[in-house]
């Protein structure tokens, strides 16, 4: 028990010692210590967008003018998990649907159209889908996203009936 005493009372003192202001001997002991070798210089990696599969945006567009702006709004809300958030703000972007940039409407609805497969409204995500088709017949989900339970099926028989 003494022993277990005599301890806690040495830390006490350690501490107190350590955050006294103007002790110079300690200062030096707790200062940060210089690396022996400098460190390479390491560039940062350009910043690249890691979406999940289920993230409907593969590349974001440049933020630079409106409907990119909506986009990138509706796709966060999205990736917060309000599905229906994503929907209206996607939904109700004359800024996106006025302009002409073919890009972002087609990633809008993608977004849309995985907003509604996961809260369970398939015919408004075939819908989507169909309307993307229509737009781009060339649009394609990628492998990861085919393959996705939820929204996977109901792309494929969008693209088959087209």
């Amino acid at each position: 028990m003494n022993t277990i005493y005599k301890f806690s009372h040495i830390c006490l003192l350690a501490v107190a010692a350590i955050s006294m202001p103007g002790c110079e001997s300690l200062q030096k002991i707790t200062a940060p210590l210089k690396p022996a070798v400098k460190p390479k210089e390491v560039k940062p990696a350009p910043q690249a967008v890691a979406t999940p599969p289920e993230s409907p945006a593969a590349v974001p567009p440049p933020a630079s003018n409106g409907d990119a702006i909506a986009l990138k709004e509706g796709l966060s809300l999205y990736n917060d998990g309000d599905y229906n958030g994503a929907i209206k703000k996607l939904s109700g972007s004359t800024d996106i649907w006025s302009g002409h940039n073919k890009a972002i409407q087609l990633n809008a609805l993608k977004t849309m159209a995985f907003s509604y497969c996961v809260t369970s409204r398939t015919q408004l995500c075939r819908q989507q889908f169909e309307r993307a088709l229509k737009l781009d017949p060339s649009f394609d989900l990628l492998p990861s996203e085919i393959g996705h339970p939820i929204w996977g099926p109901v792309f494929l028989k969008a693209k088959k009936a087209k």
